[in-house]
């Protein structure tokens, strides 16, 4: 079921286009990756999609009842109400639902409704419609489903009743992606999902959404979790949008192939055309050859050839080189402390650094990974500890924030401010290979986007020649080929790297060790993501298995295969409970909606006595029901723990 076509929109801001004759179709459960580079138009067609832009031409076609839902890059929730109560907002109707049928429950507990059989048919019959409809809709979960969502959104009970105005920034972000996963709409429209994110939610969101309902459509610079999630990739560039099949590295390797087709076409072309061209040139004036001149030059004007492949997209193009190597020797941290204002977020931190290391710091959001970095580089006081530097040590730093460019000036003054015995020509070319060109370096640092600060961040930090790069989310605001290019720079640097990350492609890419970050200390891997999350989960099963060997002798002992083979039994248990429990509510539904029947007989009508019989069984199953909906409520919360 096509449940999304856009045909032939067109969409321009000041008389440029931004992109023409856009054809895309999304298929019920389709997991569809819109990409391109930074401003090619990714979040403007999200938006038409949306409806939060109109099209100058060009139709978006949506069937009736489709459920859109669009949770916007940056954006977060501004509310008085706390955590728990803005995601309760989502279930007002089913809320209403539920309050409805208590009122009916009251109504047909009332004596003179029994006297009334009119109106308790009529109550009886909207009771039972209405509870199948609650049912149906959820209304025994959504509460269970709301916990389960926001603790993978990292949200725990203690923070139920925290007031939204009160959480950071990065939290409302989670908090609105939260609340739009809860709203299940039948597309979900998702521009940069995964920023805010650290790699434990990471994994979570890319579980949940490759099980979701409906279908979705996202845009990210994230390639791992793209090659997770999505099944389509629709490509904009120059305008246009093209469809690979796949996901994401699959779209690389059908665009590398395509490339290569193209480019040879366009050489046969090219050549063709080069012929022609030279055939008319010298042929036109020649008395003998001018009509046969004369024909191939209408030839060569109603040919389509077609553009070069490489089109008119440049490529930042950049590298990192030393002024001096360092020792050997590059930072020896013990049992540091890092935080603010004298409140520790991380101690007991051991490291050691040496030269040519690349090194990834890992650990959840909040744990301290950035003020390390920073208190590093001396930015940020050291509270506990000590920190030891080598020989020749230089840093260069990188802020997520962008706080390194201090400027109010342009573009050209951020750099002339840092390096006044340059000369604009040098700077020009300089700022020409980070995509700084004409009227782009009287640019206001202020008004860049956050892809041109990152760009002008990491001009500074070339120029700086530093031995060891201090990272900070690098790749953030970076759009997928820029991404390409810092990591091939960073691949030939021939000094130290200090980087955090949450972006698991580059640190696979990058990372030669890795240190995972929590508040009690680092603990170190000897090898890349991939490797890291392999060990962690040996470490888990080996925990598992110290604990059961731990359990008193009387006890049996089970290896982490018996463990994982218990908690299959137990899921197995649980499910079959719930399965019980749906069947005898549905047995139970189905006797209340036969004596509600009942009630309404006509040779019933002026029995008194029998009706209040059938109306007290009616009672008596109802508390049954009610009682099997609590026990089904909490078998739900124990299977998610298993």
């Amino acid at each position: 079921m096509i449940i999304l076509q856009v045909n032939g929109v067109t969409k321009s801001f000041s008389g440029t286009d931004i992109i023409e004759n856009v054809k895309l179709e999304v298929q019920h459960r389709d997991r569809v990756a819109l990409v391109g580079r930074n401003g090619a138009g990714k979040s403007t067609l999200l938006k038409i999609i949306a409806g939060e832009l109109t099209a100058d031409s060009g139709d978006i076609i949506v069937p009736k009842g489709i459920r859109v839902g669009y949770l916007e890059q940056h954006s977060g929730l501004d509310s008085e109400l706390t955590v728990w109560q803005e995601m309760m907002t989502v279930f007002e109707p089913l809320q209403a639902m539920e309050r409805r049928l208590r009122a009916l429950e009251a109504q047909m507990a009332d004596p003179e409704v029994y006297n009334d059989p009119a109106t308790s048919g009529r109550i009886m019959g909207e009771y039972d419609s209405l509870q199948v409809e609650f049912k149906d809709s959820g209304g025994y979960q959504y509460e269970s489903d709301t916990r389960s969502i926001l603790h993978g959104m990292r949200f725990f009970p203690d923070d139920y009743e925290k007031p939204v105005d009160l959480l950071s920034g990065g939290q409302k972000t989670r908090l609105a992606l939260a609340k739009m996963l809860l709203s299940k709409p039948d597309l979900l429209i998702l521009d940069e999902p995964t920023n805010h994110l650290d790699i434990e939610t990471l994994s979570w969101l890319e579980t949940y959404l490759k099980s979701y309902e409906g279908a979705l459509l996202i845009v990210s610079h994230d390639r791992y979790f793209l090659d997770q999630v999505v099944t389509l990739v629709y490509e904009v560039s120059r305008r246009k949008v093209s469809r690979f099949t796949g996901n994401y590295s699959a779209y690389l390797d059908e665009k590398a192939k395509n490339y290569e087709k193209d480019r040879k076409l366009f050489e046969r072309e090219s050549s063709e055309k080069a012929k022609l061209e030279d055939f008319i040139q010298k042929n036109i004036a020649r008395a003998s050859t001018s009509k046969m001149a004369k024909s191939r030059r209408k030839q060569l004007e109603r040919t389509e050839w077609m553009d070069s492949p490489d089109g008119d997209e440049k490529s930042a193009n950049f590298s990192f080189t030393i002024d001096r190597p360092s020792g050997n020797d590059v930072l020896a941290i013990e049992k540091a402390a890092v935080g603010y204002n004298g409140n520790p977020v991380s101690a007991n931190i051991d490291m050691r650094i040496y030269k040519q290391d690349r090194i990834a710091i890992l650990g959840p959001n909040g744990v301290g990974k950035s003020t390390l970095l920073k208190t590093i580089v001396k930015r940020q006081e050291l509270l506990a500890g000590e920190i030891r530097y080598g020989t020749n040590v230089q840093f260069g730093y990188y802020d997520q924030n962008q706080a390194t460019l201090v400027g109010s000036g342009t573009v050209l003054q951020e750099i002339w401010d840092d390096w006044p015995l340059m000369n604009e020509k040098d700077i020009r070319t300089l700022l020409g290979r980070f995509l700084f060109t004409g009227d782009d370096v009287g640019k206001p640092v202020q008004s860049l986007s956050g892809g041109e600060k990152a760009r002008l961040s990491l001009a500074k930090l070339m120029l700086e020649k530093s031995n060891t790069l201090v990272l900070d989310e690098p790749t953030n605001h970076l759009d997928l080929d820029s991404k390409e290019v810092l990591e091939n720079a960073l691949d030939d640097f021939p000094g130290t790297i200090l980087f955090v990350s949450h972006d698991r492609y580059f640190i696979n890419r990058i990372a030669t060790k890795v240190f995972d970050l929590s508040d009690s200390g680092a603990v170190e891997y000897l090898g890349d993501y991939d490797y890291f999350v392999e060990k962690k989960a040996e470490q888990e099963e080996l925990l598992a298995e110290s604990l059961a060997a731990q359990q008193p002798a009387a006890a049996v002992k089970s290896k982490p295969q018996e463990v994982d083979k218990e908690r299959q039994k137990q899921e197995r248990r649980l499910k079959r409970a719930i399965e019980q429990s749906e069947t005898k509510m549905a047995e139970l539904d189905e006797q209340i909606a036969q004596l509600q029947g009942e009630l309404v007989r006509p040779e019933y009508a002026d029995d008194h006595v029998k009706l209040m019989e059938l109306q007290a069984t009616i009672d008596e199953l109802q508390t049954d029901h009610d009682s099997l909906a609590d026990e089904w409520l909490e078998l739900q919360e124990e299977i998610e723990t298993v």
